[in-house]
């Protein structure tokens, strides 16, 4: 028994360095995660401790080792909404703990199986999550090398978080990386060859994962090791749509690409991947919705929010209000007050002011910024009503607040500029 189980069995409290102990959250073969809070912050954190003996077993030591002196590197490194943020670690001769963002939803091995599968829609936004992060994490250095349903943290709804980066490929790291990492079931073929890997290796896992969420089951399975080996190198795997009923024939070609036997089968980009999941979203999303990956590839695509990272987009996309709009229909009214912003995502609007028109406004542009720029409620300048069907988000200073500040000051630059530009432009047809 642990020092930390014993005091719970003798209901005393336990401090790990700074953090309280609350109460036992899960325990694996090499550790314990505990619910703690940071005696500094006030913040309750997910603290994962290793158990002495592991670091000391004769066989696998240097491997526990490594693996937790990969995940204790990256703390402060990764700031991504869908990566479980590592706070703080300490690791000492035989002991060591790792304090983690707390996300208390579960992790997607809870719908892997046919009773338990999640909406294909929901499915497909995970995907699209996930493709992010893991672009990131790649332009950070790291390859995960053990992407599967148990390392994906679900944080509320579609939102995932990717977890335990113990297996990592750091490569801008000195740590030496031991040979055979990642859970066999979703191991890419490289990755059992013993190949040099890339983020392809991630992208084959996901997609493996995909198709477990997808169909409730793996696309591989065998009685022993050799045989589940032999099958990843050399079989195909069966169309996830012969394996569930309704589900698009055109998710077959996306996930079974993002498997390809070599890494060049697969997408070229996470990019490239994560558009496609976009698009096939598209066929399986309920009517009237607006799914979250439709609203970061719009924001993706205004030139003005180009200075703004992906962290700060996906704030942007949660601080909106969309709704799909009507032909002919007012969107703000000269003289009414205000003080939002919009961005016009889809399709055109016309402004008018006192019945003249004013200017003309396409989609991936903005308007109205002018109010929030101002603060408080102002009076609008003009008319705003919609010439074809849109897709309309609108950005009121209440939600806008909760961003962090660094996105704030991003998006405060990048409109004042586009303002900016807008009066320059006024300024030369003045002119003329």
């Amino acid at each position: 028994m642990t020092d930390a189980q014993e005091a719970f069995s003798l209901d005393l409290s336990l401090q790990v360095g700074k953090y309280d102990i609350q109460k036992l959250l899960g325990k694996g073969a090499t550790g314990t995660v505990y619910l703690a809070t940071d005696t500094f912050s006030g913040n309750e954190v997910a603290l994962k401790t290793i158990e002495p003996e592991v670091f000391r077993d004769p066989e696998f030591g240097s491997v526990y080792r490594s693996q937790f002196l990969n995940e204790a590197s990256l703390a402060g490194k990764l700031k991504h909404p869908h990566i479980v943020t590592i706070l703080d670690a300490m690791v000492q001769e035989d002991s060591g703990y790792i304090a983690m963002e707390c996300v208390t939803g579960g992790d997607l091995s809870r719908h892997v199986s046919p009773e338990t599968l999640l909406p294909v829609a929901d499915a497909i936004q995970i995907g699209f999550k996930c493709c992010g992060a893991l672009d990131y994490a790649f332009r950070e250095g790291i390859v995960h090398r053990d992407i599967k349903p148990a390392n994906i943290m679900v944080a509320r709804g579609t939102d995932v978080k990717i977890a335990d980066f113990g297996a990592a490929f750091l490569r801008k790291s000195q740590v030496v990386q031991t040979a055979a990492m990642g859970s066999p079931y979703y191991m890419s073929p490289e990755q059992i060859d013993g190949f040099e890997l890339t983020f392809h290796s991630d992208m084959y896992s996901l997609g493996v994962v995909l198709y477990e969420l997808l169909t409730g089951q793996r696309p591989f399975t065998a009685d022993s090791i050799e045989g589940l080996v032999k099958k990843i190198l050399q079989q195909s795997p069966a169309p996830p749509s012969t394996l569930r009923k309704g589900l698009p024939q055109e998710i077959d070609r996306i996930v079974l690409r993002a498997m390809g036997k070599k890494p060049e089968h697969r997408y070229e980009t996470w990019t490239e991947f994560a558009l496609e999941l976009a698009s096939a979203g598209v066929l399986v999303q309920s009517p009237g919705s607006i799914p979250d990956s439709e609203k970061f590839v719009a924001l993706k695509r205004v030139e003005m929010l180009a200075g703004l990272s992906d962290a700060e987009l996906w704030e942007l996309a949660h601080a909106g209000r969309w709704v799909r709009v009507a032909a002919k229909e007012a969107i703000v009214r000269e003289d009414e007050p205000g003080q939002s912003f919009f961005l016009l995502a889809r399709g055109n609007v016309k402004v008018i002011r006192q019945g003249r028109l004013l200017n003309l406004v396409s989609e991936n542009e903005l308007f109205g910024e002018m109010a929030w720029i101002r603060g408080g409620e102002t009076p609008r300048h003009a008319t705003v009503e919609s010439m074809t069907e849109l897709l309309l988000a609108e950005f009121e200073p209440a939600a806008l607040e909760q961003m962090t500040l660094g996105a704030q000051l991003h998006l405060t630059r990048s409109l004042v500029r586009n303002l900016v530009e807008r009066l320059a432009m006024a300024n030369v047809r003045l002119s003329k």
